[in-house]
């Protein structure tokens, strides 16, 4: 049970890094930073704090096209009226748990509980 909870607080993590409120503690540090340490912001201060911005832009750009693959999917699994309501409802499961259930449905066989 730990572990899964370990598993949730990571994927939501990761989810949280791709709100605009991520960008605005980028910010808040790097203009901290600035205030109160800056000597030490050398170039490598400067790298860390670019790769750090690119993360986020790359988190928050794949999180947006994520989001609208999910509302396209989910569009034509309403359409489709044959389509399985445990693969309509996946997206809230953890990575590895659709990976499992992934790998059942290749198989031909219904995921075990």
């Amino acid at each position: 049970m730990a572990n899964h909870q370990v598993r949730s607080t990571i994927t939501h993590i990761g989810t949280l890094t791709s709100r605009p409120q991520a960008f605005l503690i980028f910010f808040a540090y790097a203009g901290l930073w600035l205030i109160f340490d800056r000597d030490s912001l050398d170039w490598h201060a400067i790298a860390t704090l670019a790769t750090w911005a690119m993360t986020l832009f790359i988190q928050r750009a794949e999180h947006r096209d994520t989001q609208a693959l999910h509302a396209k999917l989910d569009e034509l699994l309403r359409a489709a009226s044959e389509a399985d309501s445990e693969t309509a409802t996946v997206d809230k499961k953890e990575p590895e748990e659709i990976e499992v259930q992934r790998e059942w449905k290749q198989q031909g066989v219904s995921p075990k509980r």
